[in-house]
Order: C-alpha cells, then sequence, then structure tokens
C-alpha cells in the first residue's frame, strides 16, 4: 500500500503520525483515503472543488505530481507521497 509523509503541520489532524499508509491506484485515490482516515485533512488538502489546494505540493517519489498527471498519476503499492505545504512570508 502506498505510504504518505504527513508535515508536522498536519499531524495533528492525522494522530501525529508523520507517516501513514493509504490505499489507491492514483494520487487522488490515496489523498481521498488518506481524507476518509483522518477527516480533518480534506479541507487542508483539497478545494471546494475538489481540486488540490494551490499552496499544498504533493511529490511521488520526488517528482511533483503538478508535472506528471496531477491527481490522475498512477500510483503503486511500493510509493510514497509526500505532501508539501508551500510556506510564504519572511523578512
Amino acid at each position: 500500500m502506498p505510504s504518505v509523509k504527513i508535515p508536522p503541520v498536519l499531524r495533528s489532524s492525522t494522530g501525529g503520525e508523520s507517516q501513514v499508509e493509504a490505499g489507491g491506484s492514483t494520487v487522488a485515490d490515496v489523498l481521498n483515503a488518506l481524507a476518509e482516515a483522518h477527516p480533518a485533512t480534506k479541507s487542508q488538502l483539497f478545494s471546494e472543488d475538489g481540486e488540490l489546494n494551490r499552496y499544498v505540493n504533493v511529490y511521488l517519489n520526488d517528482e511533483d505530481v503538478r508535472v506528471l498527471d496531477g491527481l490522475g498519476t498512477s500510483v503503486n503499492d511500493s510509493d510514497t507521497l509526500v505532501i508539501l505545504p508551500a510556506m510564504a512570508g519572511g523578512r
């Protein structure tokens, strides 16, 4: 089953877990399985229209899914998704 690395900002939504397993054959399936298992992550990952929030970056084995097939990118059981919220601000 694919694994999903959870950034510190989302760990309170996953019971403190830094990595969880979530089934699916596409990035969308895996992220939706994550949101089903941990409902507080859904609004942080997806916009109201079901698309990935623009400030959330998702990598499949070190490749940005936006340069692959986006949420439709195929996922294998041995794959790892990494969720990285975009950071802004600072001086």
